[in-house]
This record gives structure tokens, sequence and C-alpha cells, in this order.
């Protein structure tokens, strides 16, 4: 599974800190390179060195104003993404950023879970998108966050249980449509979907509660008998 390389631009050290330690926390992520000002980041994101995946980006920086490194950033390394991590929630601010194509907008202070989340829908993301040549109509609402064709929650709530990220979902609902698959075990899907075994077993046992798909035990000479998932 890709590494995504992370630049945090932080003027405060012990927020960078804590930052690294979040990201370091979450699987498939590394930091690059911390900046604490905006020539820092500028000058970064110069070297001849391989651009980062990805910006966390704090927008009270002391020789920049608003949103203009964010907008040089987007101008000068369109490939380069960004997540703003800040305590500038002005409406005009969000609308900018918004405007830009900021991928993410997190205000301080926050919780390790939300920022978890984040990171782990911008890999859903960028896995996706990176190993796709064209997109169908189904594919692009679930990037965009269209919540018409997201998958269902379960029976008795509004929102998909902790966990459960609707891109990924969507990713794996989609698998499952567009395959023609006659079944998969968790350890295949971990495969196909770039992440942990333990994280696709726990989509596809979210998938079988939702009524979405079904189970079938596999039993070999050996061993316990291995569940594999097979689309209704």
């Amino acid at each position: 599974m890709k590494d995504f390389s992370v630049l945090i631009v932080e003027d405060d050290f012990r927020v960078a800190d804590i930052n690294r330690q979040y990201v370091d926390a979450v699987e498939g992520f590394r930091v690059s390179g911390t900046a604490r000002s905006g020539q820092e980041a500028l000058d970064f994101l110069a070297r001849p060195d391989p651009l980062p995946d990805l910006v966390l980006l704090d927008l009270y920086i002391p020789d920049v104003q608003g949103l203009e490194l964010f907008r040089a950033i987007r101008q000068q390394y369109p490939d380069t993404d960004l997540i703003a991590v800040t305590a500038a929630n002005e409406a005009e601010t969000v609308r900018g950023l918004l405007r830009g194509g900021i991928f993410d907008f997190i205000v301080k202070p926050f919780d390790a879970d939300r920022f978890t989340k984040t990171l782990e829908r911008y890999r859903a993301f960028r896995e996706q998108t990176d190993r796709a040549s064209v997109f169908s109509q189904q594919e692009i609402d679930r990037l965009t966050g269209f919540r018409d064709l997201s998958p269902p929650a379960p029976s008795g709530g509004d929102e998909l249980p902790k966990g459960i990220d609707p891109i990924t979902l969507g990713e794996i609902l989609g698998f499952f449509e567009g395959t023609g698959t006659k079944g998969i075990t968790a350890a295949e899907l971990s495969q196909e979907i770039g992440t942990s075994r333990s994280t696709a077993r726990r989509y596809l046992e979210y998938l079988v509660s939702a009524g979405k798909i079904r189970t079938h035990l596999i039993y070999g000479t050996v061993g316990r008998p291995e569940r594999r998932y097979i689309p209704l």
C-alpha cells in the first residue's frame, strides 16, 4: 500500500508535534516535513524532492494573510491536496477554501477521531481515483459525497457507525456490483482495495448486517472455516 506524504504547516511547534503524532498513528501516512511560516512552506515545496501528497495547512501564519498561502500552493502545485487545520472558521474563509478546492476543513480545537477520519477518507479517495481511468456517475457521486446515492445507514439511525467511511463503503459496494464476483474473503478484499485485513472484514461484516451481502463458510483440511462474502 502506498504511503502518502504529508507536509504540516503550523507556526506553533507544540500543535505541529501533536499533528505529527496524529498523522503517524494513521496507517499509510508519513510526515515528510513541517513548516512554521508561509515562506518555509513554499521553500519546502520548491525543493527538488518529490512533492508531498497532502498539506495540512493552518491559515493563521505570521508572514502571510488569510487565504494567500492556500491560493499560492493551489496555483503553483495543483497536484498536491490540502486540508485546512485551523481556527479560522469565518464564513468568507470557509467559502474561499471550498471554492479553491480544499479537500477538508478541520476546525481547531478538534479530537483525534475527527482527524483520523479525514485521513482515512483521503486515503480511500486517493486509492480509488489513482487507479481508475474513467468514472461512472455513481462513483463520482460517492467521491463528491452526493447523499442521495450514499450507501444506506443501518436501521434505527441516520449515520453510519463509527469506523465505517462512506467513500470506502461505496468502493466496496461498487466492487460487488461492478466485478460480478461470486464471493470474496476479507484477505482477498484487503488486497483489492489496499487496506488491512481487519479493516476489510469490518466493512464486510457491516454490509452483512445491513443486508447487502451474505456469508458462506469454507471448510478446509486444517484450521477454522473461512468466511466468504457473497453478493445477494
